[in-house]
């Protein structure tokens, strides 16, 4: 770089400082009037300019001291902000942009302070050229510590807001005595309506929070409102549902978009209304849950209502696998021929004992149904109609327990 050059730049730089505080309330003006993230209250304001005066006072001290990239950083102020900018949940993307605005800026007043002080044309474009490429050096290396700040904030402002609501919400589920007024105003949300509780987990733990967040905009999807959420840990949310009205859940709409999206699995309550709605539909989302984790893999959804006798199991595993045996005996065999009788029996107890509609369902012919169900009654030592309760119930326990395929 020529001397003529760095003078110029050296020149400019004075030039500027001296009217520094002026060029200070021209940039923060512009950030307020374009960006709406910028129009904080003044406690905030007061942050944002100071972030921004030292901004432009290290620019300033780079250009006339030929300061290296390598020993440019985040000017204290300017880190502030960014962590305030963080906190409020404001974006990144709002931030980054003043900063390029703000390099734009500069090198419009660059080119406006160098015709107004007659720079020959020549001259004054290689100045301008090289104060950009600076700037924009400064930028750069400042905008990539601005991220990291951003980034690191917000994951531990988040951290500890979800820390303070989950035990808010243990607090509301737990504590005995507890009245309606109270529970809402720990939750800041109205407990009067209906609720449904669902558990999001994650058995593998590659990318976790992010596929928590997408199973909570799954029951967002299938339920039309947005859920009150609490993230628990690295691998669990618990999340409601709830609503003046019933909640209705598109159960296919919700089990398409989890067989889309592998590693992410539901298990929900059934509804339930008031502050006693809204834990009886969580230990239901819980039961459901604790069910779903006995079958290798897991089901991506689990609903409750679906599986409720068999979750009242779950604590009780030992007594549920004798009696389930001592009812199903040699029917509990794991080979292909019985599990193709337990089928059968299941179908044709399912359509009320009707061999035509068993076998319609299977899509075999009747003398088919007819000669496994006589065979399964051997297996089992009686006909079906002996003990049909225990034996129908015993088959579905067996299945939704994982004692059978």
């Amino acid at each position: 770089m020529s001397a003529d050059v760095n003078q110029a730049i050296l020149e400019l730089a004075e030039r500027l400082r001296a009217d520094f505080d002026d060029l200070t309330s021209e940039l923060t003006s512009m950030f307020i009037e374009v960006i709406p993230e910028f129009r904080h209250d003044d406690e905030v304001r007061r942050l944002m300019i100071a972030s921004t005066a030292s901004n432009l006072a290290a620019i300033l001290d780079m250009l006339a001291l030929s300061i290296s990239r390598d020993d440019i950083t985040v000017p204290p102020a300017a880190a502030e902000y960014a962590r305030r900018f963080a906190q409020q949940g404001l974006s990144l993307e709002a931030l980054l942009r003043a900063y390029r605005l703000g390099d734009h800026w500069f090198t419009q007043r660059t080119i406006a302070d160098l015709r107004a002080h007659g720079v020959a044309p020549a001259l004054a474009l290689e100045t301008t050229s090289r104060s950009a490429g600076l700037v924009n050096s400064y930028i750069d290396q400042v905008i990539e510590g601005i991220i990291d700040i951003y980034e690191s904030e917000r994951r531990r402002w988040d951290a500890r807001s979800e820390t303070a609501r989950a035990a808010q919400i243990r607090a509301v589920l737990d504590t005995d005595n507890l009245d309606l007024t109270d529970a809402e105003q720990m939750l800041g949300t109205s407990l009067r309506g209906w609720h449904l509780a669902a558990i999001v987990w994650i058995r593998t733990p590659t990318a976790a929070t992010d596929l928590l967040q997408v199973g909570t905009t799954m029951l967002t999807t299938a339920t039309g409102k947005q859920p009150l959420t609490a993230l628990i840990d690295e691998r669990h949310c618990w999340a409601w549902i709830s609503s003046a009205g019933k909640p209705v859940l598109d159960e296919d709409r919700l089990l398409r978009d989890l067989v889309r999206r592998k590693n992410i699995h539901i298990a929900v309550g059934e509804l339930g209304s008031g502050l006693d709605g809204f834990r009886q539909t969580f230990r239901d989302a819980q039961r459901a849950r604790n069910l779903a984790l006995l079958s290798e893999p897991a089901p991506p959804l689990t609903l409750h209502s679906r599986v409720a006798l068999a979750s009242l199991l779950v604590d009780h595993l030992a007594d549920a696998r004798a009696w389930v045996r001592r009812v199903l005996g040699d029917l509990m065999r794991d080979d292909e021929a019985t599990t193709r009788l337990r089928e059968t029996v299941q179908t044709y107890l399912d359509t009320r004992g009707s061999l035509t509609d068993a076998a319609a369902r299977m899509h075999v012919h009747k003398n088919t149904v007819h000669y496994r169900i006589r065979r399964a009654e051997e297996v089992l030592g009686h006909p079906l109609t002996v003990n049909r309760l225990e034996t129908e119930a015993a088959l579905m326990i067996a299945r939704q327990l994982g004692m059978i395929g």
